[in-house]
């Protein structure tokens, strides 16, 4: 039998006993029937999608299961783990179903920016409802209705208890560094997020979880939840790409490869490859296009979304009419090289 997900963590619970995080340092994908079939003997896993807690001599055990199923990264933490007085727990997910709980949720999101499973690709409905609002400080997580307490017990203690934001999503550094990227401010990339290696996020950059960059690219827009942008390609500053949300359209918002989306502009259709967007146009799905031949003569008039995930596209507006036109796109996007290897 296949099973589609394992990782043992350390969670953090709120004064209830309740968990609101918890951090997967190795996760696997797909493990083996044996190394189930071990964890089973030493936790008290049955079968299903099931968070466990652990205690310190259980992650000992699952030192040389780990070690004998060749997963070092796992058995190095869960060595590390059985000397530490933090909540512990091990997630197995036999099937890719909805997450049920806090850890379950935890775990996919981290599937995602651990470069284990692409946006799209697992299944993350009602991840929302399920996470806690949470106070994400210098001192770890803290349900929001133990703050006050918690700030008051810090500043008589000596201590300053920094908040750096209030959201259900923590920033993804937090969890894990993908190897080969950039960041210039790791607040504005969510955990959930997939960076491609080589990409470069700035200052203005963000990328919402479940969304992401395939490869290299220069990210200074916004990457809303649901869109993957392709290798090569470049989001402007101040560019926006309207995200796929829940209860929303099926139409999944992507970029193609070496395309760009000009400053300030927008995108609301799925790109194809080498496209441009000039800087400060939005096209939406249902904006009417001015299609053009190769000599610039007009030739018909379609929305948006009949253009979707054609690739050799230049959108831009008629300074004159302001009427929005496309043509074919003469040149892909080219990115320099050492920006983006990012040693």
């Amino acid at each position: 039998m296949s099973f589609f997900a394992l990782a043992l963590g350390s969670a953090t619970k709120n004064r209830d006993g309740k968990i609101i995080e918890a951090f997967f340092p190795a996760p696997i994908l797909n493990p083996t029937s044996d190394l189930i079939a071990a964890v089973k003997q030493v936790s008290n896993y049955t079968q299903g999608n099931q968070s466990i807690e652990l205690s310190p001599q259980q992650c000992a055990e699952l030192v040389t299961v780990f070690e004998n199923n060749n997963q070092s990264a796992s058995a190095n933490f869960a060595s590390k783990a059985a000397q530490s007085t933090q909540p512990l727990v091990i997630t197995v997910l036999e099937t890719d179903d909805k997450p049920q709980s806090v850890a379950e949720g935890f775990l996919k999101l981290q599937l995602i920016s651990h470069r284990l499973a692409k946006p799209h690709a697992i299944v993350l409905d009602g991840i929302f409802g399920l996470l806690h609002n949470i106070a994400w400080t210098n001192e770890g997580p803290i349900d929001l209705p133990e703050l006050a307490e918690r700030q008051i017990d810090a500043r008589l203690a000596g201590r300053a208890l920094t908040v750096d934001c209030v959201d259900k999503f923590p920033k993804m550094v937090d969890y894990i560094v993908p190897t080969g990227v950039r960041i210039a401010d790791t607040s504005r990339v969510r955990l959930g997020a997939h960076v491609g290696e080589g990409t470069t996020v700035m200052h203005e950059g963000f990328i919402n979880f479940n969304a992401g960059t395939t490869g290299v690219s220069m990210v200074e827009g916004r990457i809303s939840a649901g869109v993957m942008v392709g290798e090569g390609s470049d989001i402007g500053g101040g560019a926006s790409i309207m995200g796929t949300l829940s209860g929303g359209g099926k139409v999944v918002i992507a970029i193609g490869e070496n395309s760009l989306l000009g400053a300030n502009a927008g995108l609301g259709f799925p790109l194809g490859d080498r496209c441009t967007i000039e800087s400060g146009l939005y096209v939406t799905a249902g904006t009417k296009v001015q299609m053009l031949d190769s000599n610039g003569k007009p030739v018909e008039i379609a929305k948006a979304r009949d253009l979707a995930g054609k690739s050799d596209l230049l959108f831009r507006r008629n300074s004159q009419s302001g009427a929005v036109e496309c043509l074919t796109n003469k040149s892909a996007v080219e990115l320099n090289s050492e920006l983006h290897s990012n040693n």
